[in-house]
C-alpha cells in the first residue's frame, strides 16, 4: 500500500504536470518537456553502446572484461553542443548491471541519466537497455569521456566524449589527437571487487600497465615480439595539433613525456577553456582532461627521424610502471619497436607543484569572492580498520551496495517515492560534520556559496605500528563544476590562500588531486589539502568521490542533496514511475520497448 507521504507527492506533482511548458531558467536548457514517449521500433538513437563481458587481448595478455562494442577502447562519441543526443545502452551481459556515467557533463537537466547507480538510477539489468538523453550545453564543449558506474567496470569499460565547438573555437589547429590513458589489471573486477571488501582485506596490487588508446605492454612482457606492440600516435611534420588527454586510469597519476618535444600548451582543463599555459610534460590522474596545442617537427627538424619515445610514468605509488609508446611521423617504417632499458626523461617528484595556481579562465567565469561563502565543510578522509580496510570521510564511508534504505533504493528515486521525508535534515548535517546521520547524504541549498576542503589524513590502520600511509586522491564531483582554489601541505588556512587567489582567477574543474607531500605521517594527522569554492545552482543528487576504482569500492563516496524537494523532484511523479523501479518500463528489452521521459522537446531539443 503505498505511504501518505507518497499520496501526498503524487498529488503535488500531478498538479505540476500542467504547468510544463517553455523552460526559461538560466541553469536549464530551452525548449519544452515532453512528457513520456514509447522507443519503438520508429526510434532511432544517435548512438547504440553495447556492453558486453569478453575475453580481450590487453597489454599484451588476456583478460575476461567488460567492453563496449566489443572494443577494449570504447567508440569516440561525438556530440554538438547546444543540442539534445538520444544514446541507447544495451546491457548483454548476462549477470552483470551496469550503468554509464557521462564523465563531467552536469546533467543536471536529465536527472536520471547521471549513471550513477544507488545515486540517481537503478541500473541496467542484464539482457536490458536503456535510453540516456545526452544535452550538452554551449558551455560544456570540451573533452570528456564517459564510463561505467558499477563496481570496477569503469577500467575497461569507457570512451572518448568529445563536445564540439561552434563554427569558431577560440584556438586554431590543424588536426586532432585522442590520448586515452587506462590501467591494465590481471585481476577479474570481481576478484578484485570481492578482495577489497573482504574479511581478512586483499589489496589489488599495483597496476600492470597503462595503456594509450587500449594499447601498452604489461610488467613481463616485451614488445617488438610476436603481436605485443608499443602504442602509437601518428602525426604529420609541421603541423599544429590539439591533443585531448583523458585520465581514465583506475588509480594511476600519470607523467606523459615525449623526447624531443616539450611543448604542451594547455588550452582546457577538464571540459573548460584555459588562458595558454606551457609545461614541458603532462600529467592527468584518473577522471581528469586536459587540451593541448602541440606543434610538430618541420621536415628540416627531422632530418630523417621519425619516431621519438614516448615516456609514462606513474608517481606517488608504492611501485612505479614505466610505459613506453611512440610519436611517429608520416606513418613511416617502425624505428622504435621496443622500449629502452633506462627511461631517457626525468620527470619530476613534485607532482603537488605541477600547473598548481596556474590555470585561469579563458574568459570571465563569475568566480566567488570570500565574501560570498556561506558555509565552509571541512572534510577528513582517512583510512580505517574495521574487520576489513576502508576509506571513510568525516567518518562516514558509502558504496553503491550501501543500504541506507529499505529495499536498497537509489536516493533519488527514494525522494521519489517518499517525498519531502526523504530529504536530508540541513540542521543535522550541519551538526555533523556536513552529513546527515538519517539518510547518509550531505546537503546543501539552492544559491549557497560553500567551501569544500578536503583533507588528508594518515592511515589509522595499525596506528600501534605507526603506519600512518598517505595516498593521493583525485576527487570527482558529479552535477556543477567547481572553482579550483589550490591546495598545499599541512593543514590550510584560509587567510593565506586568499593572498594566492588576489592576483589569480581560478579556473571551474571537476575533478582535480588531493596531493600527498610524503608516504607517511603520524596516524590521524593532517598532511594536506585541497580547496573547492562551489555556487550551488544545480539542483539534484550528485555524488562526489575520490576517483580512484578501489577507493570507490572501499567506501570513499559521498552523496550530495543539492536544492530541496520542489527543486529537485521537477519531472511529474506520473511520468517518473518507469524509473522507480529496478527494471521497470524505463528500460526496454528485445521484447517490449521502454517507455521513456523527453527532457527537451519542442525545439528538438536544440539550444538557440
Amino acid at each position: 500500500m503505498p505511504s501518505f507521504a507518497s499520496f501526498v507527492c503524487f498529488l503535488a506533482l500531478l498538479a505540476q504536470a500542467c504547468a510544463w511548458g517553455p523552460r526559461q531558467s538560466d541553469n536549464g536548457a530551452p525548449g519544452h518537456y515532453g512528457g513520456t514517449q514509447t522507443h519503438d521500433a520508429s526510434f532511432t538513437p544517435d548512438y547504440v553502446l553495447r556492453v558486453t563481458y569478453e575475453n580481450i587481448s590487453i597489454g599484451c595478455q588476456w583478460r575476461m572484461s567488460p567492453v563496449i562494442n566489443g572494443s577494449l577502447y570504447g567508440p569516440t562519441i561525438r556530440l554538438k553542443a547546444g543540442k539534445r543526443s538520444w544514446i541507447r545502452v544495451y546491457n548483454d551481459m548476462p549477470d552483470h548491471n551496469t550503468t554509464i556515467h557521462w564523465h563531467g557533463l552536469s546533467q543536471r537537466m536529465a536527472p536520471f541519466s547521471d549513471g550513477t547507480p544507488a545515486a540517481t538510477q537503478w541500473p541496467i539489468p542484464p539482457e536490458r537497455f536503456f535510453d540516456y538523453e545526452v544535452y550538452p550545453l554551449r558551455s560544456e564543449s570540451g573533452t570528456f569521456f564517459y564510463h561505467s558506474h558499477v563496481g570496477f567496470q569503469a577500467a575497461t569499460a569507457s570512451g572518448p566524449l568529445i563536445i564540439e565547438d561552434g563554427p569558431l573555437p577560440p584556438y586554431i589547429y590543424d588536426e586532432e589527437r585522442i590520448v586515452f590513458l587506462t590501467d591494465y589489471y590481471n585481476k577479474s573486477d570481481s576478484a578484485i571487487e570481492k578482495g577489497l571488501t573482504a574479511v581478512p582485506f586483499a589489496w589489488s596490487g599495483e597496476t600492470n600497465a597503462v595503456l594509450i588508446n587500449g594499447v601498452g605492454v604489461s610488467i613481463g612482457e616485451t614488445a617488438g615480439t610476436g603481436e605485443c606492440k608499443l602504442p602509437v600516435i601518428d602525426v604529420e611534420p609541421g603541423k599544429t595539433y590539439r591533443l585531448r588527454f583523458i585520465g581514465a586510469t583506475a588509480i594511476s597519476l600519470v607523467q606523459f613525456g615525449i623526447v624531443g618535444h616539450d611543448n604542451f600548451t594547455m588550452i582546457a582543463a577538464d571540459g573548460g577553456y584555459t588562458k595558454p599555459h606551457q609545461e614541458k610534460f603532462m600529467q592527468l590522474s584518473s577522471g581528469q582532461r586536459f587540451d593541448v596545442i602541440f606543434k610538430t617537427k618541420t621536415l628540416e627538424e627531422l632530418n630523417g627521424t621519425t619516431d621519438y619515445l614516448i615516456q609514462l610514468e606513474t608517481k606517488d605509488r608504492p611501485k612505479v610502471y614505466h610505459g613506453y609508446g611512440v610519436l611517429r611521423y608520416s606513418k613511416a617504417a617502425p624505428q622504435i619497436t621496443k622500449g629502452p632499458d633506462t627511461p631517457p626523461l626525468q620527470f619530476s617528484h613534485e607532482t603537488y607543484n605541477w600547473a598548481e595556481y596556474a590555470l585561469e579562465p579563458l574568459k570571465p567565469n563569475n568566480f566567488p569572492k570570500a565574501s560570498e561563502v556561506t558555509r565552509r565543510i571541512n572534510i577528513d578522509s582517512r583510512q580505517i580498520p574495521t574487520q576489513s580496510i576502508i576509506w571513510q570521510m568525516n567518518g562516514l564511508d558509502w558504496n553503491e551496495t550501501s543500504t541506507p534504505y529499505p529495499g536498497d533504493q537509489p536516493y533519488l528515486i527514494n525522494i521519489y517515492q517518499n517525498g519531502p521525508a526523504a530529504i536530508p535534515n540541513y540542521t543535522a548535517a550541519i551538526n555533523n560534520n556536513g552529513w546527515d546521520p538519517t539518510t547518509l547524504t550531505w546537503p546543501a541549498k539552492i544559491g549557497e556559496v560553500i567551501e569544500i576542503i578536503w583533507h588528508n589524513t594518515g592511515s589509522l590502520v595499525n596506528p600501534v605500528n605507526g603506519s600512518g600511509g598517505v595516498d593521493f586522491h583525485p576527487f570527482h564531483a558529479h552535477g556543477g563544476h567547481f572553482f579550483d582554489i589550490g591546495s598545499g601541505n599541512g593543514t590550510y588556512d584560509p587567510e593565506a590562500n586568499e593572498e594566492k587567489l588576489k592576483n589569480y582567477n581560478p579556473v571551474k574543474r571537476d575533478t582535480t588531486n588531493l596531493y600527498r607531500y610524503g608516504e607517511k605521517t603520524d596516524s590521524g594527522s593532517m598532511a594536506g589539502w585541497r580547496a573547492w569554492r562551489l555556487r550551488v545552482e544545480d539542483a539534484g543528487v550528485w555524488m562526489i568521490h575520490c576517483h580512484i576504482l578501489q577507493h570507490m569500492v572501499m567506501g570513499m563516496q559521498t552523496v550530495w542533496v543539492m536544492g530541496d524537494y520542489q527543486d529537485i523532484t521537477g519531472v511529474p511523479y506520473l511520468d517518473a514511475t518507469g524509473y522507480l523501479e529496478y527494471g521497470g518500463n524505463a528500460t526496454g528489452n528485445a521484447t517490449y520497448p521502454p517507455t521513456v521521459i523527453h527532457f527537451f522537446d519542442g525545439d528538438d531539443g536544440d539550444e538557440t
